[in-house]
């Protein structure tokens, strides 16, 4: 018979890839991670790793394994969260994961109330990377209407708001803009690993042109005040404005763009008064900032 806690610990090496650093996210040692995954191959009767080269490998009898893996712990959260609802007190702690916007603007408000919050600021990749790794309950991410993303399998998601991204610059423009009377322009972007950075190339491509870029930075607020000093123009997301930016005119897309800002929770996981909780606040946050 296959053991649990033996899954949960092949679960986590399919996650964070190595033996180290599967025993941190675990709290063993790496002789007892190694340990456990021994036991878990004698259980299931055929090889489930094997060397390559420095590294363990799953093996097909691996991978298949990982993935009934996945389901049995989500569907054990998923009973957990069943029993923690009957219970109902609302209690306990609830791990969240937020881009840095949704962080400001969202999480505040939420934070309110029996529950515990636990915030970690990530890009979506790197939240939603938190969720399948079951480091976190909740991921607040977003996608845009040029950059859709994919739900990850066995997730539930929340829609808490859409938004419009809109143009920032210091002059007076016509309004509203078209891009393509943006192309000889400099232009100011996010970094070139952020989603946002894709959905301004994109737009810009769609538009005729390539943004002759120059300033770049992961911060919406230092671009929004570059805009505001005319060295450039720039693409923002309503959310990721900065309170009363000042010298900055902002202005709605002719071709409107748009970024949809929701929580993802694992399979069932929402069904945990704790986690209920906090999903409502999120969803009355984003109401009351619209």
């Amino acid at each position: 018979m296959l053991e649990l806690r033996r899954l949960r610990v092949l679960h986590a090496l399919a996650q964070h890839r190595t033996v180290a650093a599967t025993a941190v996210a675990l709290h063993l040692t790496g002789p007892a991670v190694s340990q456990h995954l021994a036991a878990l191959e004698r259980e299931a009767g055929v090889p489930l790793l094997e060397k390559q080269g420095r590294v363990l490998a799953f093996t097909p009898a691996g991978r298949l394994l990982v993935s009934h893996a996945e389901v049995i712990l989500d569907d054990l959260a998923a009973a957990e969260s069943a029993l923690a609802a009957v219970a109902g007190n609302g209690s306990g702690t609830v791990r969240v994961a937020a881009f840095a916007s949704a962080a400001r603007r969202l999480l505040p408000r939420a934070w309110a109330g029996p529950v515990s919050l636990r915030l970690v600021e990530q890009e979506p990749d790197a939240a939603l990377a938190s969720l399948r790794r079951q480091d976190v309950d909740i991921a607040v991410v977003h996608s845009y209407s040029l950059v859709p993303r994919d739900i990850p399998p066995r997730c539930e998601e929340r829609v808490l708001l859409e938004e419009p991204v809109l143009l920032a610059s210091a002059r007076q423009e016509p309004t509203p803009v078209r891009l393509a009377d943006f192309a000889d322009r400099p232009w100011l972007v996010p970094t070139s690993d952020l989603s946002c950075y894709e959905m301004i190339r994109r737009a810009c491509g769609a538009a005729g042109f390539v943004p002759s870029v120059v300033a770049e930075s992961a911060d919406f607020a230092v671009l929004v005040a570059l805009a505001a000093a005319g060295a450039g123009v720039a693409l923002v997301p309503e959310m990721a404005l900065p309170d009363g930016p000042p010298g900055v005119h902002l202005y709605p897309l002719e071709e409107p763009l748009t970024r949809k800002v929701f929580a993802l929770t694992r399979s069932g996981l929402a069904r945990r008064p704790d986690v209920r909780t906090v999903l409502d606040g999120l969803e009355r946050a984003a109401r009351e900032s619209g």
